[in-house]
This record gives structure tokens, sequence and C-alpha cells, in this order.
């Protein structure tokens, strides 16, 4: 019996390959798709501009977690562009030797040759060059294998998820689970679900904290960027994608966000409004100066936020419900039995300030919420002024609004936030107190305070 005749692809001692399907878009393709990106571009829109499909498009996008995956940096002239495939392609249908298209490209004849046997296609059993399936085996070797920082190194990987996931704890040490978590299915934040309860550094926040913890170890360093592609880009493999649930805003994905516009109050008169403020307030230069607002939650519940502008240094209020909710009904003009009415917030803020050093109640900056209509009144009881900030400017407060955003990983939107208890709230509070921050050259906010009050 006669020997079957070998394909010209198995001649060509190339390894068995599954199928590529249809030939991957360029590198350039890619540029210019995250380049549109950058510009605001729709990812279905930026993958037409690329010269793709728009479902392509999305997929780029959801493969690289929104997160640019090509380099902005030109292919380097060490390499082939596809350019010269497509007119090597083009040279060797005219006929032409490997020598003379060496020439016109201005390469090496060993480089035309050996572009010419080891990318050609060969699945159709013959020894086709074609710019586009030379170009996908280039692209195919070019892949590197190179492991991920996380991945080869335990006890980074170790500590980078105990500061992203770690439980909370109270200050003697009892482990706080927090509410039930919605299951994470590869989307945003569950919409008015309850989320996870975590420690929930930044990746930033966990980089620069290296630095001070391990000093005299260079194998502990990790940039936020290496940490932000090891949750969000596919094939990555060091953490998982679960784990994105644990960053502040929860997304799966890098998209923009949109914030809310407050409605101004008719409390406000032109002695408490923000330009009467003490200029010392502007430039953080001296503590004392706070920002407060309410995080707002399902059924009328509500926590009150205090932030002090200098060391970022954070206090919660818990706000009960008033004797009487759900059974009767409101009173017009009545106390607000929700739990931050005018007269519960006045006696909550009153009896955390009345705790605190003299030199730390200079001055408390709010929106023009209705809660505080008896600022007047916490003046005389606290002796704390209080400045409203203008209709819809929000980056008046923004060390607040910062801080409250930070709370919505703990208290979500359209939750319940009457369920917690004091302690509950007091343990989140010590979380974020507890956290380095950036602002603060990596301390927290906690021994920022502790700085000043040690001056006194």
């Amino acid at each position: 019996m006669a020997k079957p005749k070998r394909r010209r692809s198995d001649r060509a001692l190339r390894a068995p390959m599954r199928s590529p399907g249809r030939p991957s878009a360029r590198r350039e393709d890619r540029q210019l798709f995250w380049e549109a990106i950058a510009e605001g571009v729709a990812s279905e829109r930026a993958g037409e501009l690329a010269g793709v499909s728009g479902v392509v498009g999305v997929r780029w996008f959801r493969e690289g977690g929104g997160m640019r995956s090509v380099s902005r940096a030109p292919l380097s002239g060490r390499y082939l562009s596809f350019s010269e495939r497509e007119e090597i392609a083009l040279l060797n249908a005219a006929g032409c030797g490997v020598r003379e298209i060496a020439r016109r490209l201005g390469r090496a004849p060993s480089t035309i040759s050996r572009e010419l046997r080891r990318n050609a296609a060969t699945r159709s059993g013959g020894f086709t060059y074609r710019a586009t399936a030379a170009q996908w085996h280039a692209d195919r070797r070019a892949q590197r294998p190179k492991p991920a920082k996380l991945a080869s190194s335990p006890r980074l990987r170790e500590y980078v998820q105990q500061r992203l996931s770690g439980a909370l704890m109270t200050a003697d040490g009892m482990l706080v689970p927090g509410p039930a978590a919605a299951p994470f299915k590869g989307r945003n934040k569950p919409h008015r679900q309850d989320r996870r309860w975590a420690s929930a550094w930044s990746p930033q926040q966990i980089s620069e904290r290296l630095k001070h913890e391990f000093p005299d170890d260079p194998r502990m360093r990790i940039s936020h960027e290496a940490i932000y592609q090891s949750l969000y880009v596919q094939g990555r493999g060091a953490l998982k994608r679960e784990l994105v649930a644990c960053l502040r805003t929860g997304r799966a994905l890098r998209v923009p966000r949109a914030r809310a516009r407050q409605r101004p109050g008719r409390h406000v008169t032109a002695e408490v409004v923000i330009s009467q403020r003490p200029a010392e307030a502007a430039d953080r230069a001296v503590p004392g100066h706070w920002e407060g607002d309410l995080i707002i939650g399902s059924s009328r519940s509500a926590i009150g936020t205090l932030v002090e502008r200098s060391t970022r240094f954070t206090v919660l209020l818990h706000l009960p419900r008033a004797e009487g909710w759900g059974i009767q009904a409101p009173i017009k003009n009545g106390p607000a039995l929700g739990g931050y009415g005018a007269e519960a917030m006045r006696a909550a803020i009153a009896a955390q300030m009345t705790t605190m050093p003299e030199q730390l109640r200079r001055s408390l900056t709010w929106d023009r919420g209705g809660e505080l209509a008896q600022h007047a009144q916490l003046r005389i009881e606290t002796g704390i002024a209080v400045y409203f900030a203008d209709p819809h400017s929000p980056w008046q407060r923004a060390t607040n609004e910062n801080t409250n955003g930070l709370l919505r990983q703990y208290f979500p939107k359209g939750t319940d936030l009457s369920r917690w208890n004091a302690e509950e709230i007091q343990a989140v509070a010590a979380a974020l107190n507890s956290r380095p921050r950036k602002i603060l050259s990596y301390r927290t906010p906690a021994e920022a305070l502790n700085a000043h009050l040690l001056t006194l």
C-alpha cells in the first residue's frame, strides 16, 4: 500500500495549531481603537473607526477591562510592519525573488526568506504568502508568557488581597461580617443591593504603603497600575475578577460616572454662606474645619458624615428612627420620625463635637439641606460656626463628597441604612480612618489627627 502523501503544512515541520479563524486586527487598528476610546468615543463607534465591527470593539473594550491593551509607541523598525508584509505579498505574487524583494524594501535577504518560510499560509495545502495570515503568525509569536508579578510572588499577592478584600474588625478585634452581599455577575456593582464590606484599600494606597512597611525589601513592590491590570484584564490570572467588587466604585469596567445635584435650602442667610468662612479653612493649614452631609438610604434612612478638612478624619453619625416611626402618621411641621430631621441632626452633631477639644471646633461647612436648619442653636451648644455652600456647588465640599463616595461601598444607594447600629457604623468609620491616604503622604487620618493632638 502506498504511503499517504503528507500535506505541505506537515512538511513545513510546523507544530499543529488550532484554527485561528478570521485573522485578528493589526496593532495599528487596536491603537486607533484605544485612541478613540481616550477621546470619549463609544466602544462600538471606536471599533468602526478602527476598521472593525462595533461588536469587535465592544469585545476589545471588555477584554481589556476598559484599559488600553496596546502601547501608544510605534512598532520598532526591527520588525516587519503590516504594510511591509503587504508589499512582500504583492512582490512575491509578481514573481520577484527574495533578493529583489529585500532590495526594494531595504531589508536583508535572510529577513525576507525567513518571513516567506515561517509566516506563509499553509492550511490550504500550499505555501501561499498572505499579509493578513503572516501578520497573525507574527502577532502570535510576539506574545510573551511572562507571568504577572502577583502570580509569581505569593507573599506580595497575599498582602494585596488582604488590603483589598480583608474583613472589617472592631476596635477590640471582633469580626464585623456586614450584610449578605449580592453575587458578582461580571458587571458593575449591584443596583440597590448590598455590597460586601471589606478593608478596601485602593491599589495606589496599597502600592505606596508597601514602601513604608517594607522599606528594605525590593521584592515587595508593585505599581498600582499592575494591580488594576490583574483585576481588570482577562488572562492575567493573578487576582480573581470578583475582587473588583472591593474597589470603591465596584465597577467591572472603567467608565465615567455622573454626580447628583442637590437642591438649595431656604434657611440660609447672607451671614452663613461659604464666602463668609475664614480664609484659614480654605488652605487646610489649620485643623478644626469640618465638612458635613448626609448619605441617604431607602425608607427615609440616613447616616450623617463629618470630615475634617486637614486630616481627613471621618466621624459618622448614627441617626436612629424616632419613636412612632411606622406607627403614627407624620405631622406637618412636626418632628421628623425618620431620624434626620433638624432637631435630630443638631443633637447628633452636638453629641460628637462636644467630645472634641475646642481647637478642633472651628467651623462646619454643610450643603443647603434643611436638616441643618437649627444651625444657630448648634453654634450656641458647641461653639462651632456653621457655613453653607453655594447651590449646586459640591466642589466647595470636595473632601466630604469624596468621603461619601467611599462610604457608598459600605452603604449602597437604595438600601436601608437604619438597620446598622452605632457600633457597626463606627467600625466603618474606623476602617476609613485607618487607611493610608495619598494626600497625607500615605499616613492614615487617625495618625494625622493624633499627631496634631500631641502638639496641643
